[in-house]
């Protein structure tokens, strides 16, 4: 078991504290961006557009990860609504994140008048590791726990960050670890990052715009499907269905479905008739006669 309980700010300066969880959502953009560069130099794509687009996909991000992650915790924020925008606070939520990011990406598409699909597929690389990178955030945090476990990598989380089930009354706070949720998600983000990136290099000639987002759609699907089930007393649900677990389904759904519809057999054009009968041959004009 890991005993070591971190905290969640870097530095204090003043009243406002330097958060772990905002610099791991830094460095995730930087490296996310830097990947970006290299998938669209790769391609002969237009980089200039990843510096002039990236105000619209982070804040579009953003703003729609905060307001899934405020939806989620509601009870917690609706007697304190200034604790949705003022610092300090946590919380994002993924898929409201990359939500957002999309409508932003698609805006901007628009604006400058380039193809969205293809830019799409250039993000995803950067998505994954970018995902692996902010996860960190979580362990600091102490959140994105599963429940007690006797794994040599089980993490003790304090009783202030305990949901209700797993109370120290109950879990005794020196003896008890808890599967490291993010710690999966965060491994799992990372090897979809380099299958993404191999993808990409081995089917180049194989691939059709949005390919790539649709295999994010599939596999970040299936792993938020499954580690879903070990969230116990703080995942948003709506008729006893947690709404991530809604959403992951009918992204690995949309994924695979739209990934068959590209690639469906294409019947070929008929090609078209040629008019294979003989000229008609004009008869000789008479020789002028001036």
């Amino acid at each position: 078991m890991i005993t070591w309980t971190p905290s969640p700010v870097i530095i204090q300066l003043g009243p406002i504290g330097v958060p772990w969880y905002g610099l791991g959502y830094a460095i995730a953009i930087a490296v996310g961006v830097w990947l970006a560069g290299v998938e669209a130099r790769r391609k002969g794509m237009d980089t200039s557009i990843i510096g002039d687009g990236l105000l619209w996909v982070v804040v579009a991000g953003i703003i729609g990860a905060r307001l899934y992650h405020v939806i989620d915790q509601w009870p917690r924020y609706q007697n304190d609504l200034l604790a949705i925008v003022l610092p300090p606070y946590s919380g994002l939520g993924i898929y409201g994140g990359i939500a957002g990011g999309l409508v932003g990406l698609f805006l901007y598409s628009r604006r400058r008048g380039f193809p969205f699909l293809p830019w799409v597929d250039v993000l995803v690389p950067s998505l994954f590791i970018g995902q692996a990178i902010a996860r960190w955030g979580n362990f600091f945090n102490q959140e994105l726990y599963g429940p007690p476990t006797d794994l040599p990598w089980g993490i003790v989380i304090e009783c202030q960050h305990r949901v209700t089930a797993y109370a120290c009354a109950q879990f005794p706070f020196e003896t008890t670890g808890f599967h490291p949720l993010f710690f999966y998600e965060a491994s799992l983000s990372l090897i979809g990052g380099l299958l993404a990136l191999w993808i990409g290099r081995r089917f180049v000639d194989r691939l059709r715009p949005g390919d790539l987002f649709s295999f994010w759609l599939i596999w970040y699907g299936l792993v938020r499907a499954y580690l879903e089930t070990f969230r116990e007393g703080w995942n948003w649900a709506v008729s006893g269905i947690p709404v991530a677990t809604a959403i992951s389904i009918g992204a690995i759904t949309f994924g695979v479905v739209t990934i068959l519809w590209r690639h469906r057999p294409r019947t070929p054009e008929p090609e078209p008739e040629v008019d294979t009968a003989p000229a008609p041959v004009e008869p000789d004009q008479p020789a002028d006669p001036r």
